[in-house]
């Protein structure tokens, strides 16, 4: 795991990873604490506090983003065309883990807005990626 490109993959994959950990622990915590019962959990956590409902769909938010962003990455290093994805593979995942932390903070109008920003920069890498590595592979 030498290159940004990997890095960046394992490290968006870590992300969602902590994401789904820190909602379970938040919710055993619950249970345990008899606040509701293991099966009354909602995949979405509507029926928890604000908070939670935003954890959820930060995790979710990551979980959709994955197969997009993480496959250009794969492609790119399976192919040995990370010298494309390598410069902006840091950014890519800054820009994840940015949008994640803002929707956990708040959902305010301006915290939406940066979220949108954030998610925009992740569409315009992969746009510029998946350009680039289509070019290349048709030659």
């Amino acid at each position: 795991m030498d290159t940004p490109s990997a890095i960046a993959l394992t490290g968006f994959i870590a992300w969602t990873l902590f994401l789904l950990v820190l909602m379970e622990l938040l919710r055993g915590r619950l249970v345990v604490l008899k606040r509701i019962p293991a099966n009354q959990f909602k995949p979405d956590n509507s029926n928890l506090s604000p908070f939670m409902q935003r954890l959820a769909r930060a995790h979710a938010n990551c979980v959709e983003g994955l197969p997009l962003f993480g496959g250009l990455l794969l492609v790119a290093l399976a192919t040995g065309q990370t010298s494309l994805t390598d410069p902006l593979a840091y950014y890519l995942l800054a820009a994840r883990l940015a949008q994640s932390l803002v929707h956990l903070a708040s959902p305010s109008i301006l915290a939406v807005n940066t979220r949108f920003a954030c998610f925009a920069v992740q569409l315009a890498i992969a746009t510029y990626w998946a350009i680039g590595l289509l070019s290349r592979a048709l030659g």
